[in-house]
């Protein structure tokens, strides 16, 4: 019985045209990215590529088959609310990320486009240690939603040009 409502759940699945996330096709062989090699960005798009698509990220612009130029990645904050003493009580992470895609020859592939992340958080000058933890934790979890945002619209790229 439960054998059956599990192949019939994955029969619905399957029709509804569900997939996992994480699984993209790039329409190029070879992709250069943007970012400084050495940082933790970089190496979560050249791993998030690599480990679900045949497209390899080299470092040489002039050799990929089409280049990721990052035009802005910018984080800010912001307060959003005071406490009736002036204080602050609540924060506002924003992350605004604007792209392009280029082939070798300069020509675009896609237009600038941008990914806006925003999150909102409690503050506490009595808990500031704890606090700033919180923010980095926030940053880091709007890092990797930006990586697979990135990573999606760039699967859809094909899609969209028929490669």
């Amino acid at each position: 019985m439960r054998t059956l409502a599990a192949v019939l759940l994955t029969v619905l699945l399957t029709a509804c045209g569900f997939q996992l996330r994480g699984s993209y096709t790039l329409p190029w062989d070879t992709l250069y990215v943007g970012f400084p090699e050495n940082s933790e960005i970089y190496a979560q798009v050249k791993r998030g590529i690599e480990a679900s698509s045949q497209t390899r990220v080299i470092t040489d612009p002039k050799k990929a088959d089409a280049s990721l130029i990052v035009l802005g990645d910018i984080p800010a904050r912001s307060i959003l609310s005071l406490s009736g003493t002036g204080l602050v009580r609540e924060i506002q992470l924003t992350r605004t990320f604007v792209y392009k895609i280029q082939d070798a020859e300069g020509k675009e592939l896609a237009p600038s486009n941008q990914i806006i992340l925003q999150r909102d958080m409690t503050f506490d000058d009595a808990r500031l240690f704890a606090k700033e933890a919180e923010e980095v934790m926030i940053q880091r979890e709007m890092q990797q939603d930006l990586v697979q945002q990135l990573l999606r619209r760039l699967s859809a790229l094909k899609r969209k040009s028929g490669n």
